[in-house]
């Protein structure tokens, strides 16, 4: 599963399994997908992740949360693309929902929400929306 968006790659990955109400997901491992990972822990989004090797291929294996009956995700939604990059000020991050969500941003000093980057001043590449 080559593909030129590897962060689109792993959010649909994501998706699908949510929505077939998988209990877990495997996709091709990265820094970048286990910082991803690790703030969707952060934020109560995921269940848990650990990093496997399957056919001397490193694997991350990220599992989705039930809470009740519900899936802890309900919307993913990529924002900047290899085509078309987003990038934004501090005090231009906009809300997810009403609050009710967070965006997915690449800053300077890492991956952040747009809650922690709002609070620390700095702004970056908006990556994606989860809520």
């Amino acid at each position: 599963m080559s593909t030129t968006d590897p962060i689109a790659e792993f959010l649909t990955c994501l998706r699908n399994a949510n929505q077939a109400l998988k209990p877990e997901v495997g996709v091709p491992y990265s820094r970048l997908k286990v910082e991803m990972a690790k703030l969707l822990k952060r934020e109560g989004y995921i269940a848990d992740y650990y990093k496997e090797e399957k056919d001397g291929k490193a694997v991350l294996r990220v599992q989705l949360k039930i809470v009740g009956k519900e899936r802890a995700i309900t919307g993913i939604r990529r924002i900047s693309r290899p085509g078309r990059r987003k990038y934004v000020k501090a005090d231009e991050i906009p809300p997810v929902l009403g609050g009710l969500g967070i965006s997915i941003l690449t800053t300077s000093r890492g991956l952040m929400t747009g809650h922690e980057a709002r609070k620390a001043r700095v702004g970056g590449e908006l990556l994606a929306y989860v809520w």
